[in-house]
């Protein structure tokens, strides 16, 4: 009975922790760098943001275009009148409640204004080219801000690596020298020595971690995931660091950039389209011709007309007698019966057309026009000196961008001979140590030497793969760590 039951509950509880580890979602993946950037641009709530700003843009140019077709309206009323009034279709006074209809449909369409429909369209079109650009600009922004945050992990794995392999080394020393304190060969002051090193190299450890997961945190805070604590990502094999292509020129690169850059491009775009919104401006001050038609027709009811369905009556009414005979004179007069005309025949014959041109030509209005053409002007200027701030940006950007990697990789090279200089420092030092010529506080000072040449050593190397990171960037590469 126990082993059928083991059977039955085994399947369940590998199904239900097959569920716990899904369930864990991103704390279970390893995160590459590329992994981080495309989350990042998936869910980020600025590039959301601006996504709906291009969408806008979308519609106000499908607006702008359909403002240049005509335009075609309805409408109707249906109207009781209590009181004295004048028909409109039969000019008469009524006096009793009267019904009346009113059908109309019209049309226009602007056949000149200043070409402003027209430069509104283009303005439009710009905007919106201009919106995709400024898209580009963020989604660049953020995948550098997340390389930058991606490297300072990896900088703080290493540096926690170089803690802890200190706190080993120091650790073995602190053992070895408990036996020989013990065995009574060195005096206890050393190993008091040797403790208080571990316990800073300890006390280091933990700093060390906790710049590690307060980088991670970072990481993930930019990227927009909820924080988890198992948020792990990949550490690759870095290429060894190399000097960059010496052909390539801080001029070069800007050069190439002023033609690609997002940013540059969209500035341009916002000249342009401060162009045309002064060419729509200058509209204001022009004549306008347009071409109107409409239909209309109504229904009234005072309007009556003779009702077929009732013979008349006749009668004769005296007016005067023959000059001889001296009979009357007669005249008929006949009386129909009426009836109010019915509305299909009411909307037939009171339908009207009508067809014109109208032109309208600006005289005076406050000046709106003319105070219209300077704000637009100011705005080409401001658009105008916003792409000089924009390309002068740039090329502080990229000479301090070239200038930082030149100076990284320099740094980089003599923290290098400095770490090689230390670690045979060091060597020689633990062997004076190790056969008791040396003092442990000289040992601990030259431990320390090698731990601080060790972790300039990483900040160079990372500051000079950030730095080149983003020379590559404003080359128009894409943002990638160069593995083995």
């Amino acid at each position: 009975m126990q082993a059928y039951q083991f059977k039955f509950w085994l399947p369940a509880f590998l199904f239900i922790a097959l569920l716990g580890i899904s369930g864990s979602g991103h704390a279970q993946k390893i995160w590459t760098l590329e992994d981080c950037i495309n989350y990042a641009l998936e869910n980020n709530l600025d590039i959301n943001k601006q996504l709906l700003t291009v969408e806008s843009n979308k519609e106000g140019l499908l607006q702008s275009g359909l403002n240049m077709l005509p335009n075609l309206n309805a409408n109707g009323t249906n109207v009781w009148n209590f009181g004295q009034t004048i028909d409109q279709y039969t000019n008469t006074f009524a006096t009793n409640t009267v019904r009346s209809n009113n059908f109309y449909i019209a049309s226009n369409v602007t056949l000149f204004s200043g070409l402003q429909k027209l430069n509104a369209l283009k303005e439009n079109k710009i905007n919106l080219l201009a919106s995709k650009y400024d898209l580009d600009v963020i989604k660049n922004s953020i995948s550098l801000s997340v390389a930058g945050f991606y490297l300072d992990i990896l900088f703080n794995m290493e540096l926690l690596d170089v803690a802890k392999e200190q706190l080993r080394i120091t650790t073995s020393q602190s053992e070895r020298m408990e036996k020989m304190v013990a065995a009574g060969s060195t005096a206890k002051g050393d190993l008091l020595n040797i403790q208080a090193q571990k316990a800073t190299e300890q006390l280091n450890v933990v700093d060390c971690e906790n710049r590690l997961y307060i980088s991670y945190l970072s990481l993930q805070q930019l990227i927009d995931i909820p924080v988890v604590k198992d948020f792990k990502v990949e550490k690759p094999l870095l290429k060894a660091v190399q000097a960059p292509n010496e052909k390539v020129t801080a001029d070069i690169i800007f050069e190439h950039a002023l033609k690609t850059r997002p940013e540059i491009k969209s500035a341009e775009l916002r000249v342009e389209s401060a162009q045309k919104r002064l060419s729509i401006a200058r509209g204001y001050v022009q004549p306008t011709l347009s071409l109107s038609g409409s239909w209309g027709t109504g229904y009234s009811g005072v309007s009556q007309q003779v009702d077929p369905n009732k013979p008349a009556d006749t009668t004769y009414t005296p007016i005067g007698f023959t000059a001889y005979t001296k009979e009357p004179v007669l005249m008929p007069q006949i009386n129909h019966s009426y009836r109010v005309q019915a509305f299909t025949d009411q909307l037939r014959d009171n339908s009207n057309q009508s067809v014109g041109f109208y032109l309208n030509v600006p005289i005076f209005n406050g000046w709106t026009g003319r105070n219209a053409i300077s704000q637009a002007k100011i705005q080409k200027s401001q658009a105008e000196l916003d792409l000089g701030i924009k390309t002068r940006d740039l090329r502080k950007i990229i000479e301090q961008a070239y200038a930082d990697a030149v100076s990284s990789l320099q740094k980089y090279s003599a923290s290098q001979e400095k770490v090689n200089a230390q670690a045979e420092a060091f060597k020689y030092a633990q062997q004076k140590f190790d056969v008791g010529v040396m003092t442990s506080f000289d040992y601990n000072n030259s431990k320390k030497d090698l731990t601080l040449a060790e972790s300039q050593l990483l900040q160079a190397k990372y500051d000079f793969i950030f730095k080149t990171t983003i020379l590559e960037f404003y080359m128009g590469n894409p943002i990638k760590i160069d593995r083995e």
